[in-house]
């Protein structure tokens, strides 16, 4: 019986070196970290950041792969299926949560698929228009909308996010038939309405200000509970007679599961440690 214990004793003692040693060396190679969305949207921008900033405090490359398609699901089922060493990681946005309750079927379980490392970022959604639309309220947009609603689209980053769900759901309450045109990622979503192939965007706040800046978009309203210091001339849907319906855009990073707590935490402590940066703030 102590022979057995001992044995037993020895060999937890010996999983629990080997994991330290694991979380010591990791990375040990390049880091593929996932985006499932494209280039030039909110998950992506702050995915570059993150990558960047663990990259340099790791040593090692960590390399963003963008797999974008069905509203986040296809590069969510890619990061599932990974090996769960830490050398591959995904930046996820609300749609992970949101997905299981809008299709019937998606490739990864939001229980059981992964194991969460660090929440990242929260951002506003907005809605513009491209400045040859005549309009320059939410009252001025709804009133151009309801004269003809086949003429009007509105572009979103994809079916599920949550740019998407605020423009369904201001669909919903005005009972205005207009069109909503799902994108692969906010990037294609707000590059279709600075080009004017789509009237009017609703996508997250970052990769849209740029652009409101320059006078290529013209914002609308904002889906926070107060004005965002980004632009903080617009109003609140709240303001213009929407309450109800704040939406944040939220990130975060995310393991496959059965990655060791220790390279959990190592990891989290890294992320932690960027997010006080105050290039990063």
């Amino acid at each position: 019986m102590i022979h057995s214990i001992i044995r037993v004793l020895a060999g937890a003692v010996a999983v629990c070196c080997a994991t330290v040693v694991a979380a010591q060396d990791y990375p040990s190679r390049p880091v593929r970290m996932i985006v499932p969305f494209a280039a030039g949207g909110p998950t992506d921008v702050i995915a570059r950041i993150v990558a960047q900033k663990l990259t340099e405090g790791f040593g090692h490359q960590v390399v963003v792969d963008n797999r974008a398609g069905a509203g986040g699901n296809i590069g969510m089922g890619l990061a599932a299926t990974s090996q769960p060493d830490g050398h591959t990681m995904i930046v996820v946005s609300s749609s992970f949560v949101v997905n299981p309750g809008l299709y019937k079927s998606i490739p990864y379980d939001p229980y059981k698929s992964f194991a969460p490392v660090s929440n990242m970022a929260a951002s506003p959604n907005v809605f513009t228009v491209h400045p040859s639309i005549a309009a320059k309220s939410m009252k001025e947009l709804l009133t151009l909308v309801a004269a003809d609603p086949k003429k009007f689209s509105v572009a979103t980053p994809g079916v599920g996010t949550t740019p998407d769900l605020s423009a369904q759901l201001l669909k919903l309450t005005t009972k205005l038939d207009f069109i909503t045109v799902p994108f692969g990622g906010a990037g294609p979503a707000v590059g279709a309405v600075v080009g004017n192939q789509v009237q009017i965007g609703c996508t997250a706040l970052p990769p849209t200000t740029p652009h409101i800046k320059a006078g290529r978009l013209r914002a609308i309203a904002v889906t926070s509970p107060k004005r965002s210091g980004a632009i903080a001339d617009v109003p609140t849907l709240a303001e213009v007679g929407f309450k109800g319906q704040e939406a944040d855009t939220l990130q975060g990073l995310l393991l496959p599961a059965g990655a060791s707590k220790a390279i959990i935490g190592k990891l989290h402590g890294q992320v932690v440690k960027m997010m006080a940066q105050p290039d990063v703030k």
